[in-house]
């Protein structure tokens, strides 16, 4: 990748929007001049993803969702994390000879749950008619937008298995027999259609909340969820354990439903108010990695040394040992989240963190919960012994058939705020529903085969998912709003940009453009599954002395090229109303709009 000089910070007083993609960043901006607010504007961003990065998310996504109302003066979740059908039982999986759950197909399909989080917050929040907000996507599925050369890259290299075992996929994304040309337009007309339909019914009736009501009845108890029903019901398809599969989702499992809403979990560190979602997500993680790291002095270090680094990692493999062991579902599982917050636990942990660097999976002891720590280490070291490395897949030196994430950020000048990352549904990921024009998640490869634990598979449970957006005020009353893509390396990049903003003072784009670094130490969230105790990932702009010393340490060192690790985006407000908004370089995609 060549070097390049790195984006300034943006800066304005009307609004700011931050996504992994240039064209949603300038919708977003056109919704708030067009007299919409944050939220209108996440929600039409967010829908545009969909189709002009189709590889990293898709309209039968999943979503978690944090949000500041200025009016309320309230911050909320919104989890579009969908569960498992209502017949995905671990011995039904076990019954295929299955030791896991695969990583694409249908057998890894959870409702599909962005959709409805868009729609609640549109219907509590927003200001638009849904026409508003849904007719940009709508307008580059039909006639195209300039399509990316990973998107190429990923039909290109998905176009056989697709034309042997997809169908569906072939007969959408390979026109002709052929992928998208390279620096065309790519078009999803049957997608369009859908939208179109969607906004037909629903606005059957009068009145924007009623027809925001109609467009949730229309895709989860609808001709989308029968669609989705008769897809499931028909097919049996090729997935990554090697074998055909039919899927278990029904149209029941659509309609029964609703993405709720919650408070978010929080942690108070250096004057900060952290705000992340719930156990059922890695969220906490970030803010466990704050409770251990409380306790060093991080202000005299550099922020691109060898201290600074292997404190962040050593932290990280303590709070990600937790989330292996203690995390899941907690509607459906005790989560101690209160004593892994707790300042007592994190003091005793800290001083588990040594010069050198642990090869060990280390997670706490907490007192109840004997057995299933024990139950959990014994299932890790049966499941998670290949050690294959799973890095964010969108990064350049990497292979291109796994999917990703998508990010935004946004701020309007009433000061309300969207912190969304949405994931799943990704072309390469799952078969196309050929009436649809989108095909479905594959989230519930995250949850255990193995009976007990708190991740463990069961009917109508949420896998606990690695999108993990967050946003954060300060004791002087600036809000920040931040996120990636990447799925289990989302809160460690986070965690590095946050720390540098906070302790070093770096403005929101100097902190995204320093190097770059995460661990592979601890059990992939994804198929198949795979760790590497130890390693960790640098970027090359890492000053060579930091790289020897982390060697020299004992950490297993990769390290990868310039500009290719993390893809953060973020915005603050300040108490004076002056907005700020900073993107990655890495890739060349996300962009930042302010005025």
């Amino acid at each position: 990748m060549q070097n390049f000089t790195t984006r300034p910070e943006i800066a304005g007083t009307f609004g700011v929007v931050t996504t992994t993609h240039w064209i949603a960043s300038a919708v977003g901006m056109k919704i708030l001049e067009q007299g919409g607010n944050a939220f209108d504007a996440a929600v039409a961003v967010g829908l545009v993803l969909q189709v002009v990065e189709p590889h990293l998310n898709g309209p039968g996504s999943d979503m978690s969702l944090i949000f500041h109302s200025a009016s309320s003066g309230e911050s909320r979740v919104i989890c579009g994390q969908g569960p498992t059908p209502g017949r995905a039982t671990i011995a039904y999986y076990r019954d295929q000879g299955l030791t896991l759950i695969p990583g694409s197909g249908l057998l890894a399909a959870t409702v599909p749950g962005a959709f409805d989080a868009w729609m609640v917050m549109l219907r509590d929040h927003g200001t638009l008619p849904l026409r508003d907000v849904l007719e940009p996507a709508i307008y580059y599925a039909e006639t195209g937008h300039p399509v990316l050369d990973r998107v190429c890259d990923t039909i290109e290299g998905m176009a056989d298995f697709f034309q042997r075992e997809w169908p569906s996929s072939y007969a959408l994304w390979c026109t002709a027999g052929a992928g998208p040309k390279r620096g065309g337009l790519l078009k999803n007309p049957t997608l369009a259609t859908t939208w179109d339909r969607l906004l037909t019914e629903s606005e059957r009736v009068a009145g924007r909340e009623a027809q925001i009501e109609g467009a949730r009845d229309c895709y989860y108890r609808g001709f989308i969820a029968e669609e989705i029903d008769r897809f499931f019901v028909s097919e049996e398809l090729a997935d990554e354990s090697g074998a055909r599969h039919k899927g278990l989702l029904s149209g029941d499992d659509m309609a029964r439903w609703s993405a709720p809403q919650e408070v978010p979990e929080s942690y108070d560190y250096h004057g900060w108010n952290v705000q992340k979602t719930g156990p059922w997500g890695q969220g906490p993680v970030l803010l466990q990695s704050l409770a251990l790291l409380k306790g060093f002095d991080l202000d005299g270090l550099d922020p691109e040394g060898p201290e600074f680094v292997h404190l962040v990692i050593e932290a990280q493999k303590l709070a990600f040992a937790d989330r292996e062991i203690y995390y899941g579902d907690p509607d459906f599982v005790d989560v101690p989240l209160d004593r892994l917050l707790s300042d007592r636990y994190n003091d005793e942990r800290r001083g588990l963190i040594k010069q050198t660097a642990s090869l060990e999976l280390n997670p706490g002891s907490i007192t109840g919960f004997e057995d299933v720590r024990r139950q959990g280490l014994a299932m890790l070291a049966e499941n998670s012994a290949v050690e294959s490395a799973v890095y964010e897949p969108t990064m350049a030196h990497l292979a291109t058939e796994r999917g990703d994430t998508v990010h935004l950020d946004i701020i309007d000048r009433f000061g309300n705020i969207v912190s969304a990352t949405p994931s799943g549904g990704w072309l390469q990921s799952s078969p196309t529903i050929p009436a649809l024009g989108f095909c479905l998640n594959s989230r519930a490869q995250m949850m255990w085969l193995t009976p007990g634990l708190p991740n463990s598979l069961a009917p109508n449970k949420r896998p606990r998912t690695t999108l993990t957006p967050s946003i954060a005020q300060s004791e002087n009353g600036k809000w920040l709003s931040f996120g990636t893509p990447g799925g289990d390396q989302q809160d460690q990049w986070q965690l590095a940009f946050f720390l540098r903003h906070v302790h070093q003072g770096k403005n929101l784009q100097e902190a995204i453009d320093a190097p770059m670094f995460h661990t592979s130490h601890f059990p992939s969230s994804f198929y198949p599954r795979g760790r590497v105790p130890g390693e960790i990932m640098v970027e090359k702009s890492c000053p060579h002395a930091t790289i020897d010393e982390l060697r020299a340490r004992g950490h297993k060192v990769v390290v990868a090229p310039e500009w290719s690790v993390g893809r953060v985006t973020a915005a603050s407000r300040n108490v004076d109303g002056i907005l700020r908004a900073a993107a990655t370089p890495r890739l060349m995609q996300a962009y930042a709009i302010g005025r």
